[in-house]
């Protein structure tokens, strides 16, 4: 199975979804990660212009861990326009080159409107993915691909329709987590927001729910073209 994972800023996949991933890539499945924005702006001693390619590096080392191909459109963050034409056409082209089996993305409900525009712009791009006289650089797909979104931040207003048992992925999970030093140290010290625990308090919520120690949760993209009876989580 090809699996493709989009999210807005490094960082967002290993606190939502990494766990799945990494099992994905234990049982020998395709992984692409690909972030839409750098970034850039989350913290204050690092400029933007600096601190974007840093956060770039870090999520090229964090996907190495499961051995994941991971892509950057380099949107300078807080500027996700999901009506910017280029970056519907980029996203397809993504979407269209790794030709994935199912797609993992935002909630359309998360917290920050860059987030929101992401699951948007997922959608729509999925949908022209398969569109054959819709043109970009690369060749059109048979059919939308599968959509299933990621829980939001902190688990707010979100409600599961599929868990994964992280158990054996979680400490893979935080240790993806910790190549984003940059932003975590900044969040640690200026925003008293310790990730770590906050990934493995989320995690250990949604395994009480299923009966397991550790879990992370989704729901489906249900619109028609979208729909499988396919089993598509790991």
């Amino acid at each position: 199975m090809k699996v493709l994972a989009i999210s807005c800023h490094p960082t967002t996949v290993e606190i939502l979804c990494a766990g799945t991933l990494a099992k994905y890539r234990k049982r020998g499945d395709s992984v692409t990660i690909c972030h839409v924005s750098n970034g850039n702006k989350g913290g204050e001693e690092i400029p933007p212009n600096e601190l974007g390619p840093i956060r770039n590096r870090e999520a090229q080392v964090s996907a190495s861990i499961i051995g994941a191909q991971c892509i950057g459109l380099d949107v300078n963050d807080l500027e996700v326009d999901e009506n910017c034409k280029q970056l519907q056409d980029d996203l397809i082209d993504v979407i269209r080159k790794t030709a994935p089996d199912v797609i993992i993305t935002h909630s359309p409900h998360d917290y920050s409107p860059d987030l929101v525009a992401v699951s948007n712009l997922v959608v729509n791009a999925s949908l022209k993915a398969s569109m054959f006289h819709y043109s970009t650089g690369e060749k059109a797909l048979d059919m939308a691909v599968p959509i299933y979104f990621m829980e939001t931040f902190a688990g707010v207003g979100f409600i599961p329709e599929v868990y994964v048992d992280i158990s054996d992925t979680i400490e893979t999970k935080i240790e993806m987590l910790w190549e984003h030093k940059a932003v975590l140290k900044w969040l640690l010290e200026k925003k008293s927001t310790d990730f770590e625990e906050f990934v493995r308090t989320v995690a250990r919520f949604r395994g009480l729910q299923i009966g397991v120690k550790y879990a992370e949760a989704f729901a489906a993209h249900k619109a028609w073209m979208f729909l499988t009876c396919r089993q598509l989580l790991p």
